[in-house]
């Protein structure tokens, strides 16, 4: 199966959560799995992304902590997701070292040539549509996408408001890779395992 999904982690993580992801990730077409924990002291997120690299390590799914490249080192993640405001992408890209950074870049093409110049391995657009996760995020049009599609050879990530209905359409205008997060999550009428199998 293509791997295209950048699944990102629900906004706080319970007992099940681990369970789920084994399950979710055990579907074989998640490429990337993004831990994204806001409100959290740095022991805490440790500890839990030192057991989420475990189950990541056993699906081959590439693990990126979000915002905190010290801690990313610290763990041995694959990588570091970065925004606009989470500090020196300069400096990321010189403590990484050979591991994968990705950067927001909203729907601009000045900060997605930014991020190409400091050698970003990735970039991330949206938002696409309303979503649950940023609800306050600015909209993205296809414009970008086709146009950073065209002129970059990093691979693409879409964001925002992604679910089993409209995600065809993105990969379509030139993404590579769907993040997504509420739809498997939070998803009222399906588990986590059963709503992955819908985006295929």
């Amino acid at each position: 199966m293509k791997r295209f999904v950048y699944l990102i982690s629900p906004s706080k993580v319970n007992k099940s959560f681990y369970k789920n992801l084994d399950k979710v990730l055990s579907f074989n077409n998640v490429e990337f799995f993004q831990l994204r924990l806001k409100k959290i002291g740095i022991d805490k997120l440790i500890k839990i992304a030192k057991k989420v690299k475990k189950i990541t390590k056993k699906h081959k799914v590439k693990f990126i902590l979000n915002d905190n490249f010290f801690i990313a080192n610290l763990i041995n993640a694959d990588g570091c997701h970065m925004g606009q405001l989470d500090g020196s992408f300069k400096l990321a890209r010189k403590k990484l070292k050979n591991k994968i950074l990705g950067i927001t870049c909203h729907n601009s093409k000045t900060l997605v040539k930014n991020a190409i110049e400091n050698k970003a391995n990735y970039i991330a657009l949206g938002s696409f549509f309303k979503s649950k996760l940023k609800p306050h995020a600015k909209k993205g049009g296809l414009n970008v996408l086709r146009w950073s599609k065209k002129n970059i050879k990093k691979p693409i990530v879409v964001i925002g408001g992604i679910n089993n209905l409209n995600y065809k359409k993105l990969l379509k205008a030139g993404a590579k890779y769907i993040a997504i997060s509420s739809y498997i999550w939070d998803n009222p009428k399906l588990k986590p395992e059963l709503a992955i199998k819908n985006i295929k």
